[in-house]
């Protein structure tokens, strides 16, 4: 295998993993939305927000996975993080709420990686950036 290839793979299942705790989270405020709801409320965000972060991060999620618009999902999702260790994770004398702020740190700093550095060969982008390039030396 070479560096390119590694490189494509590796790319791939960077996008699969992070964006897999996502898909799953959508599924879970889905599934169970008066506690999310309950949870939200503790922390001054209204139960109108439920169900459009569940779209954003399901939706979301799957495009970074199939690699489709992926660096600037990758941006959104980043801020996203950022803002939940804000709102949800900020307080510091639970250790449990410790754990959950420096995850979405790195989820926000593994987002901002793909950001930069994009999705890779192995993706819908890259597909698609390949068709643009024939269609532009025709």
């Amino acid at each position: 295998m070479n560096t390119q290839q590694l490189e494509a793979s590796g790319l791939f299942i960077v996008r699969l993993l992070i964006a897999a705790v996502f898909v799953h989270d959508a599924t879970l405020l889905a599934r169970f939305p008066d506690a999310n709801a309950a949870f939200m409320a503790q922390h001054g965000v209204p139960f109108l927000l439920l169900y459009p972060t569940a779209a954003f991060q399901f939706a979301g999620g799957l495009m970074i996975i199939v690699g489709l618009a992926v660096r600037p999902l990758a941006l959104a999702f980043s801020g996203f993080c950022l803002l939940t260790a804000a709102i949800f994770h900020h307080d510091f004398m639970q250790a449990s709420e410790q754990i959950a702020f420096g995850k979405d740190l790195g989820l926000a700093a593994g987002y901002l990686c793909l950001f930069i550095h994009g999705p890779g060969g192995v993706s819908i982008d890259a597909v698609l950036k390949r068709g643009r390039n024939r269609a532009l030396q025709v």
